[in-house]
């Protein structure tokens, strides 16, 4: 998965903003994970305050995902939506053995892109 709409990088506003950065380690078991995965960023689109998503998981597992929001007060509703909160259990239960969730203030932010090359 890349950033929003098939972009490779999400299309952030103005900083400041919110990041949150889920850093996990997926087991074997796959039962329902891609679809999960796939409903969860449908459903964050749908979130007041959602700004973007990108994502990446390499061969090993170790996958990274950051989420960007306009407030931390978005991001806890986020965190307490229904379905969100069932995913997080299941993937507790099944899916991951071990992440890390970290929330950061995004001061500032800059980029590069070739000319004519998508970001």
């Amino acid at each position: 998965m890349s950033g929003d709409d098939g972009q490779a990088f999400a299309q952030t506003p103005a900083a400041p903003y919110y990041a949150v950065i889920f850093t996990s380690l997926r087991t074997a078991t796959d039962d329902g994970y891609g679809d999960t995965a796939e409903r969860m960023v449908d459903l964050a689109r749908e979130q007041p305050g959602f700004l973007g998503v990108e994502s990446a998981r390499g061969t090993d597992g170790l996958g990274i995902t950051v989420s960007y929001w306009e407030s931390e007060a978005a991001i806890l509703a986020w965190k307490r939506q229904g379905e969100h909160s069932l995913a997080r259990a299941r993937g507790r239960a099944d899916w991951y053995s071990a992440f890390e969730v970290r929330i950061a203030r995004v001061e500032r932010a800059y980029g590069f892109s070739r000319e004519g090359e998508p970001a």
